[in-house]
């Protein structure tokens, strides 16, 4: 089973959300990076970009197949992650650290409550997988 981080909260499309006040970071976890492979691209979108919960604000792309980014919240982009533009792999190597995705301002906290805990997250990909 691919590492859960305790602390944040997960969607059923396997991003990962970490709040802090208004403020979120975004990322892909550790499922989904496996899953995918070797990540060779990341499409991110530009700072003030925003969006509603759901929306797709990305791609990722590895060796093995493309997949949508997926907004796990509604927000505007404060802060991208330039660093995986040129160094893709990291989602790989540190999905929940260095290779964090996007940066927010949260619209809605009432949204959070739907989303997942580590626990939940965890029974959730033992009965989806």
């Amino acid at each position: 089973m691919s590492n859960i981080e305790s602390g944040l909260l997960y969607t059923k499309e396997d991003e990962w959300i970490k709040v802090d006040g208004n403020e979120a970071t975004v990322g892909v976890t550790d499922h989904a990076q496996d899953a995918l492979s070797d990540i060779v691209y990341l499409e991110l979108p530009d700072v003030g970009d925003s969006f509603a919960m759901g929306d797709d604000f990305g791609v990722v792309e590895s060796v093995k197949a493309a997949a949508d980014l997926y907004m796990p919240i509604s927000g505007e982009v404060t802060a991208v992650n330039e660093d995986l533009i040129d160094a893709p792999e990291l989602v790989n190597s540190d999905p929940y650290g260095e290779a964090w995705l996007i940066k927010i301002t949260i619209s809605n906290h009432a949204e959070l409550d739907e989303m997942m805990d580590a626990d939940a997250y965890t029974t959730y990909l033992n009965e989806r997988d």
